[in-house]
C-alpha cells in the first residue's frame, strides 16, 4: 500500500521505522518548546495522530466506515474509540446532515399543505390506517392479535382492498391444504381462525356493498279503474265550483 511517511534507502522507497517517528516527533516538540498544563514538555507518540487523524477526517465529513479501513481496524467500534465527540458537534453535525438531505430533495416537498391534505393527515392517525381498512383500536392499546388483522373484530376492511384479501383468503387456503397433507396439525387450528376471519371480512365487505347500492323501482303506474275514479272525482269538484 502507499504509505505517508517513506524515505529513500539506495533506490528503494521504504516507510519509516516507529523508532525514526517517534525520534523526529521528540525533536520537532524540542524545537516548539510547547509544555504540558504541569510544565513539562509535551510528549507524542506517533499513535496519538492516528488518533488526531481520525477525529479531524470524521469532523469533515470522512465516513467512518472508510476511516476504519484506513486505520486497518477489524472493528467500527474502535475506530469510534479515537474519536473524540463532543455536544456541539453532535447538533452541528445532525444539522449539516439534514440540510444536505434536504438540499438534495425536491423543493416541493417541503412546501406548505393544503387544508385537504392536512385533514386527510389527521385522519390517518384517528382512523389508524392499516394495510386492509382501518383499525378501531384505541391509541397506545396493545394489539391482543399481534396485528393478525384478519383475525380482529376492531378492523374495518376497505372495499378497495377487496382484492388483497381475496388474496390473503386464497393464501390461507392453500396453507391449511399444505399443512394437513403435511401432517402438521399445529398450525391447522391457527390458519383456520385467520381463514374464518378472511371470509368474515369479505361478508362485511359485501354487505356494506349491499347497503349502498341504489334499487331502481320503476316508475309508479296507475290503473284504469284508478283513473276513471279520479276523473270522476275531478268532474264532481269542477261542479261545484261552476255552482
Amino acid at each position: 500500500m502507499l504509505l505517508l511517511f517513506q524515505r529513500d534507502i539506495g533506490t528503494e522507497h521504504r516507510a519509516f521505522t516507529p523508532t525514526a517517528l517517534g525520534k523526529l516527533l521528540i525533536n520537532a516538540l524540542a524545537t516548539t518548546g510547547l509544555t504540558d498544563a504541569g510544565g513539562e514538555p509535551l510528549v507524542f507518540s506517533p499513535h496519538d495522530f492516528r488518533r488526531i487523524f481520525v477525529t479531524e477526517a470524521i469532523m469533515n465529513g470522512l465516513p467512518p466506515h472508510i476511516a476504519q479501513v484506513l486505520c486497518g481496524h477489524r472493528s467500527l467500534d474502535t475506530t469510534m474509540g479515537y474519536k473524540a465527540i463532543y455536544p456541539a458537534e453532535t447538533i452541528e453535525a445532525h444539522r449539516a446532515f439534514i440540510a444536505r438531505r434536504r438540499a438534495a430533495r425536491p423543493s416541493e416537498e417541503y412546501r406548505t399543505p393544503t387544508e385537504e391534505e392536512w385533514d386527510a393527515f389527521l385522519a390517518h392517525f384517528e382512523k389508524r390506517k392499516v394495510s386492509i381498512g382501518t383499525c378501531g383500536r384505541a391509541f397506545s392499546s396493545p394489539c391482543v392479535h399481534e396485528h393478525a388483522c384478519v383475525r380482529c373484530s376492531l378492523l374495518r376492511p376497505d372495499p378497495a382492498q377487496r382484492d388483497r384479501l381475496e388474496e390473503i383468503r386464497d393464501n390461507l387456503v392453500a396453507r391449511i391444504a399444505e399443512a394437513e397433507r403435511e401432517g402438521w396439525l399445529g398450525e391447522v387450528e391457527g390458519l383456520r381462525v385467520s381463514l374464518a376471519g378472511a371470509e368474515d371480512k369479505l361478508d362485511q365487505m359485501g354487505r356494506r356493498a349491499s347497503v349502498r347500492t341504489a334499487i331502481d323501482l320503476g316508475m309508479p303506474r296507475i290503473a284504469a279503474a284508478q283513473c276513471t275514479q279520479a276523473g270522476g272525482t275531478a268532474s264532481l269538484t269542477q261542479s261545484l265550483d261552476d255552482q
